[in-house]
């Protein structure tokens, strides 16, 4: 399923800066970037709990917010895109 992850963590501080990097590294071990706190994944159930919980292990629920937008399989139907596009198509062969 398609799952699209958004944050905002307070950087104000040194520790919320180190937070920002470890929420951005977590995601992107899921799935990639298409906005600078915006990441699309393609998980199934147990691997999206597991991103949760590492994601929710790292931020502090007093200063920093993550949203999930659950679009399901049919995803593609749900989005649209304007503008250039340098993702990666997930669900194709990945050679690296």
């Amino acid at each position: 399923m398609m799952v699209l992850i958004t944050y905002d963590v307070n950087t104000e501080t040194e520790a919320g800066k180190r937070r920002l990097h470890k929420v951005a590294k977590a995601c992107q071990d899921y799935g990639q970037r298409v906005q600078k706190s915006v990441f699309e994944c393609i998980v199934d159930a147990a691997q999206l709990r597991q991103l949760q919980a590492r994601l929710e292990r790292i931020i502090d629920k007093e200063t920093d917010s993550i949203r999930y937008y659950y679009l399901g399989n049919e995803w593609r139907n749900r989005v649209r895109h304007v503008g250039v596009d340098t993702s990666l198509d997930l669900e194709g062969t990945l050679i690296t």
